[in-house]
Order: structure tokens, then sequence, then C-alpha cells
């Protein structure tokens, strides 16, 4: 009888190119999917430059509303072209990248920043976690589109600002869950039985807690990542997100709007990605859930 690959001894699982595939075929077809997409989203976000024919800010009026390839384009602009005769191609591009890195540094600054709060909120208890958790209540309660916008409106309007304002948007759910986790790590016992032995609470926090509780925060910062693509997206398509000469996808679709039905190409090629990214975190998102929690197994 054929023994699983599983059930094999490590030095006699198969290696190699082999294995990878066919660990990769039992994989969901969404997964599959959803890796596919998001590793040609990452190659795209790091060679943009080298990818895109044409500068994002050159145009030629003589080409303007140039429609996609598939419905009678020419090859030189295989999506078409905008208003401006820009190419649409080119800048969608650049703006996957731009798109991806505010939503990177964000999920990075809101889970940095709630995790650090909660476990402050553990560590401390008394006052200091009574206004955390005032704080947590407050964020929550307060629609985020609502401060983004006053934010933004008050204070103008930059990148660092912009990747800022969106690093504090579900800080909260990082907090809860770290806060939550702390408390449930000290009742098993184990952070107290290194604290006994002397450890200091950056040991026990950074080596021992964090380690325990990173499956959770992982499958929430796949819930965080699409969530801050949406919004940036939201604000752009308001004018108050990525501002010219730069470009995102929120800021494609924004533009794109009032050429819907003349030129559609330029804001459903922006408009596609951004279904599509979200739908692939989501999926692995999921996955990752089922493959991290241990109460599935």
């Amino acid at each position: 009888m054929a023994m699983r690959e599983s059930s094999l001894p490590v030095a006699l699982r198969p290696t190699g190119l082999g294995a990878l595939l066919r660990r990769a075929a039992r994989l969901p077809a969404g997964v599959l999917f959803a890796a596919f997409w998001l590793g040609a989203m990452v190659v795209i976000a790091l060679g943009a430059d080298f990818l895109r024919p044409y500068s994002i800010t050159a145009f030629d009026l003589k080409a303007r509303l140039m429609p996609p390839l598939l419905f009678g384009g020419e090859f030189a602009h295989p999506l078409g072209t905008d208003e401006l005769g820009r190419d649409v191609f080119s800048r969608l591009l650049l703006s996957i990248r731009m798109s991806l890195l505010i939503a990177f540094f964000g999920t990075l600054i809101a889970t940095t920043l709630g995790t650090a709060l909660g476990f402050l909120a553990a560590h401390f208890r008394g006052r200091l976690e009574a206004v955390i958790l005032m704080a947590i209540d407050f964020q929550a309660s307060m629609p985020f589109m609502i401060i983004a916008l006053s934010v933004l409106a008050f204070f103008g309007n930059s990148l660092p600002l912009f990747i800022g304002l969106m690093g504090f948007h579900s800080w909260e759910r990082y907090a809860r869950i770290s806060r939550g986790l702390t408390l449930a790590a000290n009742e098993q016992g184990y952070a107290a039985a290194v604290r006994q032995l002397g450890a200091g609470p950056g040991r026990i926090y950074g080596l021992h807690i964090l380690p325990n509780i990173a499956s959770t925060l992982i499958v929430s910062m796949t819930l965080t990542f699409p969530e801050i693509i949406l919004l940036e997206s939201g604000l752009s398509f308001l004018g108050l997100g990525v501002q010219p000469p730069l470009t995102s996808l929120g800021n494609m679709v924004g533009y794109g709007r009032e050429y819907i039905t003349r030129a559609p190409w330029i804001m459903l090629a922006p408009a596609g990605v951004i279904v599509l990214t979200t739908l692939s975190i989501s999926l692995l998102g999921d996955w990752l859930r089922d493959r991290l929690d241990p109460t599935l197994r």
C-alpha cells in the first residue's frame, strides 16, 4: 500500500520542484489563484519602473481616449489611453505599486501600534489599561472615514501623512486581540513561569507571548490589508488620497468616472485590479485561518 507523503520520515520525503508542485496541486483552486495573483502583484510592484512602456506624465492629445487592444486599439497601448493620451497600462503598473505600498505600511503600523498598546494594557492594568480601553472604544465607535476626511481636510495631504493615517485604521482590533491573548497567556501559566525565572518584560512579550499569538495577528493582517486598499481607493476617489503627479488605483478610478460612458476602460482596469486583489487576500486569509487555528485541526 502506498504511504502518504506526510507519514514518511523527513529524510525519505521527496524534495525539490516536483514535491513542491505536488503540494501546490493539493491546495484549493481559490488559494492557488490568490497566491498566483498576489505574487504577480508583488512582481509588478517591485518592477513597475522596468515594466511600464511610457512615463505616467507623458501625454499625447492625438491619441487621447484610444480604446484597448481588444476593442480595436493598437499594440502600443494595450489598455488604451486616458483623456490626456496617457498610457493606461503604464499608469496601472505604478498605481498597483502605490496602493500596495500604502496598504503594506498602513497594515504594519496598525499591527505594531495595536499590539504594543495591547501588551501595555495587559501588563500594567489599572489606570493605563482603562485609558487604552477607552481609546479603543472611541476608535471603534467613530467611523474611520470621518476621521480621515477631517484630518486630510485640516492638515492637508502628503504621502507620509496619508500612510500614517492609514496606519491608524483598525489598530484597536490588534489591541483587543493582543490584550486578550496576553491575559490568557498569564492564566495558562507559561508567562508567569518565565517571569519567575527572572526574565524581563521585553523577553517575556517578545520571545514567548508574541510567537504564540502571531498566527492570530497574521490572520487579522489579511483582513486589514484589503480594508486599507479599499479605504485608500475611496479617499482617492474623493480627491483626498494620493495626489498628482503620483497615481494609485483609487486615483485612476476617480479620474475615470467622468469618462465612464465614452471610455470605460480608464476606470474598469484599476477597478478590476482592486476587486481581484482584495478577493485574493481574503481567500488567502481564510485559508491561513483554517491552517493556523489549532481548534480546527
